[in-house]
């Protein structure tokens, strides 16, 4: 599977932008997705995810009512809707893909369980 990942850009604080991550191969139904982030001289964060049929998501309490993470089958796409961004928002955001149709919790935030990881698209919130 491979994932790639686009949308990024210069946004002014409160503004949105939507990411998109593109995946590759006939397997993108059976694939957990997910958003992680990651801020210049900072830890890789978790930001939000999806499961494989759609009906659960997970954010992360930073970006909750804010973000909304969704995915498009036909498309073998899973996007991230980022809405009121403030500049603490500004980061590398990279898709990943968990193939073990894990439910989404607390656990989802861990990286190590992710398989497959695209490669970033730099999302920059500044006035």
């Amino acid at each position: 599977v491979q994932l790639q990942a686009s949308g990024g850009g210069l946004v002014q604080p409160g503004g949105s932008l939507r990411l998109s991550c593109a995946a590759s191969g006939r397997t993108f139904r059976t694939l957990t997705m997910a958003w992680f982030r990651q801020a210049p001289g900072k830890e890789r964060e978790f930001v939000a995810t999806i499961t494989w049929r759609g009906n659960g998501t997970y954010y992360a309490d930073s970006v909750k009512g804010r973000f909304t993470i969704s995915r498009d089958h036909a498309e073998n796409t899973v996007y991230l809707q980022m809405n009121i961004l403030k500049p603490e928002d500004t980061a590398v955001y990279l898709c990943a893909a968990d193939r073990t149709n894990r439910l989404v919790g607390p656990w989802s935030s861990r990286f190590q369980i992710y398989d497959y990881w695209g490669q970033g698209t730099l999302v920059t919130v500044s006035s």
